[in-house]
């Protein structure tokens, strides 16, 4: 749903201006009192300069400003999506780590029941045999009694 329009009056440097558009009278007001604020610190600095020049003034002050806030933006954003794939890498290494230590805690539990609790599991890869070939006796026991 699109805002309406409305209109706002504006007094900026003695002369009212009619804007049209979406913002809010709070903000209208705040850009207004920026500009004049803008305009009179840019007549305080350079008094020769008359209205016009420092009405183009600030508006190249405000393009710039605005160019390097779409940089800062971009790069926040590209900082963002470099920041969420490491997330994601993250999450899937935590994922595998919690797989291989459920492995490791079962392959456990089988030499604990099968009498080998002295055996020592070094890694996920002995641990993964351990249930392989308990799996492949539990296969061969159904078989042989089917």
């Amino acid at each position: 749903m699109t805002k309406q329009k409305k209109r706002f009056k504006a007094v900026i440097d003695n002369q009212t201006y009619t804007i049209i558009g979406q913002e809010s009278t709070e903000h209208m007001t705040m850009v207004t009192k920026l500009v004049n604020d803008q305009l009179n610190e840019l007549k305080q600095l350079s008094p020769q300069m008359d209205s016009e020049q420092a009405a183009i003034l600030l508006a190249v002050n405000a393009i710039s400003d605005q160019l390097k806030k779409q940089e800062q933006l971009l790069a926040a954003l590209k900082k963002n999506e470099e920041l969420r794939k490491k997330a994601i890498k993250v999450t899937e290494l935590e994922n595998r780590i919690q797989r291989i230590e459920a492995i490791e805690v079962e392959a456990k539990e089988v030499l604990e029941r099968t009498g080998r609790s002295e055996v020592e599991i070094h890694n996920h890869l002995e641990a993964q045999q351990i249930l392989n070939e308990e799996r492949k006796r539990n296969i061969q026991q159904k078989t042989s009694q089917g």
